[in-house]
């Protein structure tokens, strides 16, 4: 019974550290996002660098939605 405890906890563990992994490249690609945006902005290409900013709430949204959806409280 103690093993399947144990065990129980370490799956529990995994699939934290999944989540805690996957919401770290879904922020990775919005501050890439919101770097490149910048650079675009101010070295000229006001309309690349609008366009691309605009990703950022686009991937936090898509990353919200992907992982809010794959919870099973």
């Amino acid at each position: 019974m103690e093993n399947a405890r144990v065990r129980g906890r370490e799956a529990s563990l995994t699939v934290d550290n999944e989540i805690v992994r996957t919401k770290a490249y879904f922020f990775s690609a919005a501050v890439i996002s919101f770097v490149l945006s910048i650079y675009f902005y101010f070295t000229g290409d006001h309309e690349r660098g609008i366009f691309v900013g605009i990703w950022v709430p686009s991937i936090l949204s898509a990353g919200s939605l992907l992982i809010g959806g794959a919870r099973h409280d």
